[in-house]
């Protein structure tokens, strides 16, 4: 695999780097870090990376103030490279330059890709796009700030290393990471703990919504588009919130509903135990990892809640 993606980047001089719809930890560490690698280490290469806007805790990534988002740009390219994406639909608007290319690759990692692009690498195993990237690549050739952007995004993937999906590979890989120069404090505090005013009161807002069902194994809050704009939170200000909610003893599964638009319902889920909530995310076409994954729906938020639990109760 590595020798395959080497010739498709030598052969390549313009490349865009597609990550998914509201970017998380892992798509950012891996559209960035790929593009700080491959402006290493193939001389003559432009790559641009294309994501939605993301938080501001991830500005001091290197290339982060040169994403792009204006999708509405004419460009072309001989490769593009589409991560973190488990079909071409999360792709969003930036897709046009994924089809539109000369050549395809897809490097991803959950479990419910359904294999898209002229080259489809997946690694069901890897904790994050991130830590299969570093597999893929030549880890001699990888710098710090690249390092840094990898490091990320494993940190972000596996909640500072807490999740299920967190491996002894996962471990070497971020220890070969650190060795490069990264210093775990500043990216674990600064980007995954330190949180805004906003955030702080979103999350007072989805505590105080809180319920539990499942005689207590599962918990649910429902923020809607009005909440958000009383306090003008955008979605990336709800980060960390279903994690907070997953604390909470005695809870097996936890629900996170909120409001993208009028009538559209973004839901995030967490588990532990012997829930599968990948299972329950494909139900309503979406998809993630058995601990991690989530789905939008125009269903009534407390109906989307009631199927919830009724799959994982059947």
């Amino acid at each position: 695999m590595r020798t395959e993606l080497a010739a498709r980047f030598s052969k390549a001089k313009r490349i865009a780097l597609i990550g998914h719809v509201r970017p998380d930890g892992d798509a950012i560490g891996a559209c960035l870090g790929l593009k700080r690698y491959l402006e290493d280490n193939y001389p003559g290469i432009t790559a641009d990376v294309w994501l939605e806007p993301f938080a501001g805790k991830f500005s001091f990534l290197c290339g982060a103030g040169a994403v792009r988002h204006d999708t509405g740009a004419e460009e072309h390219y001989d490769l593009a490279v589409c991560l973190d994406c488990s079909e071409p639909e999360r792709m969003g608007e930036a897709a046009r330059y994924f089809h539109e290319a000369d050549h395809t690759v897809c490097i991803d990692h959950h479990m419910t890709n359904v294999g898209f692009g002229e080259v489809c690498l997946v690694d069901r195993d890897a904790s994050s796009t991130c830590e299969f990237l570093c597999g893929l690549l030549d880890m001699e050739l990888i710098g710090t700030a690249c390092a840094e952007c990898f490091y990320t995004g494993i940190v972000h993937d596996t909640g500072v290393f807490k999740h299920t999906n967190t491996t002894r590979k996962t471990m070497e890989t971020a220890g070969m990471l650190i060795e490069k120069g990264v210093v775990p404090e500043h990216i674990i505090n600064d980007s995954f703990y330190k949180k805004t005013f906003v955030q702080n009161k979103m999350l007072g807002l989805a505590l105080d919504a809180a319920e539990l069902h499942m005689e207590g194994r599962l918990i649910a809050a429902v923020l809607t588009g009005e909440d958000a704009a009383r306090h003008g939170a955008a979605a990336k200000a709800l980060d960390g919130i279903i994690d907070q909610l997953h604390v909470t003893d005695g809870v097996e599964v936890s629900v996170l509903l909120y409001e993208l638009e009028p009538g559209l319902w973004k839901a995030s889920m967490r588990a532990h135990g012997e829930a599968d909530v990948a299972r329950v995310a494909m139900g309503f076409g979406g998809g993630g990892h058995v601990k991690a994954a989530g789905f939008e729906s125009r269903l009534p938020a407390q109906e989307i809640l009631r199927k919830i639990i009724e799959a994982l109760e059947g």
